[in-house]
């Protein structure tokens, strides 16, 4: 495959990813201890926070994948970021003073004090896999963006990718994580904008056709309304199913995702810490509509011009040729193209559209908002894993009194092993159908546990080690066969035990079970008999 990238796009492109580099190697200055390059000396306004963590919600993953959903289906995954306001209710309520109040930066150092050190490990296993997954997502989606661009290989772009965001944050700490995205954040946005206007307004017969071509094959429904249980958690996403979804893992991103803690920590008050959270969850909802927009007005496009949609076609076909080692010959290429359908290409169009139909200068800019997606995502998943590495697993079980040059030498090495990793991931996903929805499952199946323990610690207040082992192992069985039945590898013979529920309810399933669990073996539980009081003269502590 030839580049089909012009030198000012290309300049564009270049200029974009050595300034955000530069940017991040500013700051190695400012992490020169664990304070610093883990906390960035808790002294960052709210509003740098705060389009952070929209940066960390975003990605490529919200940029491409949910193009990709709107192109290829509807708007029903929007209903997520509707959930975000009210997950930010309870997030200002009660998890940003509580983080606060503690010095600990680890997210799940509570849930040791709590439950017992098996509970702060299993959060942290479970977080680190989900991170390794949301790596390898963003990767792979960012490198489906560059390849027709650049002529290059996935596999190569991946790489560079990769090897690039994973030197900036092991150099720069948090505190070049946070400004990186900050500048992210504004150009991701303001690219999202751009492509927005000019699908628009590109179209054959004016922007009315856009909407018209649009209704026709119900691509701004949101997923039906239907409160039947038959539709409810079946089957294609209800825009209550997808609505329930979002509430749980946006309870968990902002009550126990380390990325965000982390973010909490960083800001210089509490006043400013608040003020970012709903910075980040105010401004998601608009900018993810702006996305599935961009989808539904590639379709429009594509279907009002038929030789747009033959041109994506054959340059998937011939990538799945490729990756599949198979010939690549006319005959091939149409029968394969033929057998494309939009759920197939959602991924691959707007790189296409980018690519081939926008003006010299603006497809590099573009194409530096993709890529602004990715690394302000990427350098959060790197910086938070490495901080728990060395909080919850080396201080914690190796080395409690680590002197300061040997935790940086751990917080820089935990960088680079995880950089290395999530790359590897990336490329295993190459296969992968679609990467919102493989992204997805994996996090229902990573997190659901862990959310539910933690919200059990917080609800019942009797509930004592005992209940939360049972309970957890009862909810991890639940989300492995949540999960496992829906896949290739479930033996046919037990087609009849599969899961009938929709993907998205694993971790609602799974959750809920804990928390159930846990609060119905409290009950039961006989309170312990009180002690007499001691005639000491001295007050009992």
């Amino acid at each position: 495959m030839e580049s089909q990238l012009s030198l000012p796009d290309l300049a564009v492109l270049i200029a974009y990813m050595a300034g955000v580099f530069g940017l991040g190697c500013w700051f190695s200055k400012k992490s020169g201890n664990t304070e610093e390059f883990m906390a960035a000396g808790r002294s960052l306004p709210g509003w740098a926070v705060g389009l952070s963590i929209f940066g960390t919600y975003v990605s490529s993953i919200g940029f491409l994948g949910n193009t990709g959903k709107a192109f290829g289906g509807n708007w029903s995954s929007w209903a997520f970021g509707l959930s975000l306001p009210v997950a930010a209710v309870i997030a200002v309520r009660w998890f940003v003073p509580y983080y606060r109040s503690s010095t600990e930066v680890s997210a799940y150092a509570h849930l040791e004090a709590r439950f017992g050190p098996w509970a702060r490990t299993y959060a942290l296993v479970c977080y680190l896999l989900s991170q390794l997954a949301r790596i390898g997502t963003i990767l792979y989606l960012v490198a489906l963006a560059l390849a027709p661009l650049t002529g290059w290989d996935i596999r190569t772009i991946i790489l560079l990718t990769g090897i690039l965001v994973t030197i900036y944050t092991l150099v720069g700490g948090i505190e070049a994580v946070i400004w990186t995205d900050v500048v992210q954040s504004i150009v991701l946005i303001g690219g999202a904008l751009l492509c927005a206007a000019l699908i628009l307004f590109g179209m054959p017969e004016g922007p009315g056709q856009l909407f018209t071509v649009a209704a026709e094959h119900e691509k701004f429904d949101l997923g039906g309304f239907s409160l039947k249980p038959a539709t409810l958690f079946y089957k294609e996403p209800t825009f209550w199913m997808v609505l329930l979804y979002g509430f749980f893992i946006n309870l968990q991103n902002f009550g126990i995702d380390q990325s965000f803690v982390q973010r909490y920590v960083t800001a210089k008050s509490d006043r400013d810490a608040k003020f970012s959270v709903w910075l980040g969850a105010l401004l998601f909802p608009p900018v993810s509509a702006v996305f599935f927009f961009i989808g539904t007005g590639l379709f429009s496009l594509y279907q009002s011009s038929p030789e747009l949609l033959d041109e994506v076609k054959a340059q998937v076909a011939e990538t799945k040729l490729l990756q599949e080692g198979l010939p690549v010959t006319e005959a091939s290429l149409a029968k394969t193209a033929a057998s494309l359908e939009a759920a197939d290409i959602g991924d691959k169009v707007l790189p296409h559209f980018i690519v081939n139909h926008l003006p010299v200068g603006v497809s590099g800019l573009l194409i530096a908002a993709i890529f602004a997606a990715a690394m302000s995502s990427m350098d959060t998943s790197l910086n938070s894993s490495a901080t728990l590495w060395l909080c919850d697993i080396h201080k914690r079980y190796f080395r409690p009194r680590a002197e300061e040059r040997e935790s940086m030498r751990v917080l820089h090495l935990a960088t680079l092993v995880f950089g290395v990793l999530g790359t590897l991931t990336a490329l295993a996903m190459i296969r992968v159908k679609s990467a919102l929805d493989a992204w997805w499952n994996l996090q229902g199946i990573f997190t659901g546990g862990v959310l539910g323990l933690f919200l059990l610690g917080m609800i019942s207040k009797r509930a004592k080690n005992p209940q939360a082992i049972v309970a957890v192992s009862l909810g991890i069985c639940l989300i492995l066969w949540l999960a496992l039945s829906q896949m290739s590898l479930w033996p046919a013979a037990w087609k009849s035990w599969a899961n009938p529920f929709h993907t998205f309810m694993t971790i609602v399933f799974g959750t809920t079970s804990i928390v159930l669990t846990g609060a119905i073996l409290t009950a039961l539980k006989r309170p312990a008999p009180s002690k007499p009081s001691s005639t000491s003269s001295h007050p009992t502590p």
